[in-house]
C-alpha cells in the first residue's frame, strides 16, 4: 500500500476532511492556510488565504460549494469552495478549535478555547441567514460546565450537539436551549478528536488517556474501547470493514529517537467489534495529527506533525481480509 504524500504545508497538519463525495481532500495546518487537493492523485487544486494565525479546523458542506475553517487569529471564516473567495468572518474571543456543518448545512457549530479569562464555549453560526441577507445575528453560544470544550459535532438529524471535553467527559446537549440533556466521563485526560459514523448514530473519540472508544449518539452508552501504549490525537471509522483506525504520538517537545524506533507514529488498525489490533501503517516522522476515512471505504489519510499527509489507497488484500476467528463463518 504505498502512500501518496503530499507536501503543501509548511508547518504541522492540524486537521484533514473530506467531502461527501471523496473526490475533494481538505487539511489545514499551523501555516495560516488551508488546502483542497484531488485525493485520487494528491494534486493540489487551491489554497484559501486569509488566516493570520494556525488553522485548527475546516469543514465542508454536503454540496462542496462552501467551505469553513477556525483559527488561532479567534475567527472562523466561511469560503466558496469553487473561487477561494471569503464570504464571511466571525469574530471571537478566543481561537476557534472546532467547526462543523450541521446535517443540513443550514448551521455550522464553532468550538471556543478558553483562554485569558473567556469561558471554551460553543457557538451555533447561522449560515443561510448570512448567505441570504449576507450579515449574521449574534451566534447562539453554549457554555459548557463545569471544563471546556475541546471537540464537538452534530448528531443526526440535528437533534442535539456532542461536546468532548478537557477532562475527558462528552456530553450532549440541545443546541436550542443550551441545556445539557446527558453526559458521561469515559475518558480520564483531554479528548483530543470525535468523529461521527456515516449515520451519526454512533461516534468515536480518541484522547490523551491512550484509548480511544465508541459511544452510541443517543445515550452517549460506551460500546467498544481500544487501550494503546500512546497518546491518541484522532480516530476515525471505516465504512467498509469493521475498522476504526487511530493515531497519535509523545508531544514533540518528548520526542526521542528511542520512541521513534518503537513506531509511537503509526496509523493503527483496530477490530472495531473484537477490540483486538490487527495492523499498522507506518510513515510519519513525528505524532499524527489527524485521520480521515474516505466515504467509500477505499483510502484513508492522514496528516502529522511532519507537515505532510499520506494518502493511502488500500490493496486489494485489504477488502479480502477476514479476522481468523470468523474465517469458518460461510465457508
Amino acid at each position: 500500500m504505498r502512500p501518496i504524500l503530499l507536501q503543501g504545508h509548511t508547518r504541522s497538519l492540524t486537521q484533514i476532511k473530506y467531502n461527501r463525495e471523496g473526490d475533494l481532500l481538505f487539511s489545514a495546518a499551523k501555516d495560516h492556510v488551508v488546502n483542497v487537493w484531488f485525493s485520487h492523485n494528491g494534486e493540489r487544486l487551491g489554497t484559501y488565504n486569509g488566516h493570520v494565525g494556525a488553522v485548527w479546523t475546516v469543514d465542508v458542506n454536503s454540496a462542496s460549494k462552501l467551505l469553513l475553517s477556525g483559527s488561532a487569529d479567534n475567527t472562523a471564516k466561511l469560503w466558496d469552495v469553487r473561487t477561494g473567495k471569503c464570504l464571511h468572518t466571525w469574530e471571537f474571543h478566543t481561537a476557534v478549535k472546532r467547526v462543523a456543518f450541521s446535517e443540513d448545512d443550514t448551521m455550522a457549530l464553532a468550538v471556543t478555547e478558553q483562554q485569558m479569562g473567556y469561558q471554551g464555549a460553543v457557538a451555533i453560526l447561522k449560515i443561510d441567514s448570512v448567505l441570504e441577507a449576507g450579515e449574521q445575528d449574534e451566534p447562539f453560544v453554549i457554555s459548557p460546565e463545569p471544563t471546556k470544550a475541546m471537540v464537538a459535532a452534530w448528531g443526526y438529524l440535528n437533534k442535539y450537539i456532542i461536546i468532548g471535553h478537557k477532562d475527558g467527559m462528552i456530553s450532549q446537549y440541545d443546541w436550542k436551549t443550551g441545556e445539557k440533556l446527558t453526559s458521561k466521563h469515559p475518558h480520564s485526560d483531554v479528548i483530543t478528536d470525535l468523529q461521527m459514523s456515516p449515520d451519526r448514530t454512533y461516534f468515536a473519540t480518541s484522547s490523551k488517556d491512550k484509548s480511544a472508544q465508541l459511544f452510541e449518539s443517543n445515550t452517549l452508552n460506551p460500546l467498544k474501547k481500544y487501550v494503546t501504549d500512546c497518546p491518541l490525537n484522532s480516530a476515525s471509522i471505516t465504512p467498509i470493514q469493521d475498522f476504526i483506525i487511530v493515531g497519535g504520538g509523545q508531544d514533540a517537545m518528548q520526542v526521542t529517537t528511542t520512541s521513534m524506533r518503537q513506531g509511537k507514529f503509526e496509523c493503527r488498525f483496530w477490530h472495531k467489534i473484537l477490540e483486538e489490533e490487527v495492523g499498522r501503517v507506518k510513515g510519519h516522522f513525528g505524532p499524527i495529527n489527524t485521520i480521515a476515512v474516505h466515504p467509500d471505504g477505499k483510502s484513508f489519510s492522514s496528516g502529522g506533525e511532519d507537515g505532510y499527509i499520506r494518502v493511502h489507497h488500500f490493496d486489494e488484500d485489504y477488502f479480502k481480509f477476514t479476522y481468523p476467528e470468523f474465517q469458518h463463518i460461510g465457508a
